[in-house]
């Protein structure tokens, strides 16, 4: 009988294995949802032992702390950097609906509070830093002079560009206003940044 070769395995060094372990989670998720995510399944398909996932991430839920925290990063670098190419918030509320589209799985993780450890440092600051690009630049548009009214704007924002994100992602938008996600969110956001009618005096 002629012996079969050995399947050789990926060898993995420390911090790559742990990019490897985000990557497949990032990309069962998109295609399962989280809910069917597992450290088991993430370690074969990556071909490490089961325990290599939990020396990383010590459970599911530290495992998708991290991806919402990724994506957090990702999305606050977004809107940042979409913030300084064209000084408009509105064109950051378009890139917000754009992140959504393109990074379905950290967007679907992101907003579950239920699924990761709010409690995480990372994952409050990475948080914080797309908080200040959503929450700042619109009290700037807007012209609010306090804090708390500015913030009120910002949520008002948000709200408008994460809902039409999840609209979108769910197929629940109108089939007369097209399928470009870009195109959708520009003529909806035009719509919070219209100037206020002139009121006629009369004498």
């Amino acid at each position: 009988m002629v012996e079969q070769p050995a399947i050789a395995r990926p060898s993995y060094h420390h911090g790559d294995l742990r990019r490897a372990l985000l990557d497949e989670a990032v990309r069962v998720i998109g295609e399962v949802g989280a809910a069917h995510v597992s450290l088991r399944d993430l370690a074969r398909r990556v071909g490490v032992s089961h325990a290599a996932p939990r020396h990383h991430f010590g459970d599911k839920a530290g495992l998708l702390t991290a991806v919402a925290t990724e994506g957090f990063h990702m999305l606050a670098d977004e809107l940042a950097a979409t913030y300084a190419r064209t000084g408009s918030f509105r064109e950051a509320g378009v890139a917000y609906v754009r992140f959504a589209v393109g990074h379905r799985a950290h967007f679907e993780v992101m907003f579950r509070p239920d699924l990761y450890r709010r409690d995480d440092p990372a994952l409050g600051a990475a948080a914080g830093g797309a908080a200040a690009m959503l929450y700042g630049p619109a009290g700037e548009v807007t012209g609010e002079q306090d804090d708390e009214s500015a913030t009120i704007a910002g949520i008002a924002a948000w709200s408008l560009v994460h809902g039409l994100a999840t609209l979108y992602l769910s197929g629940n938008l109108p089939d007369r206003i097209g399928s470009d996600p870009e195109q959708i969110a520009r003529a909806t956001t035009a719509h919070l940044f219209r100037p206020s009618p002139t009121k006629e005096t009369h004498d």
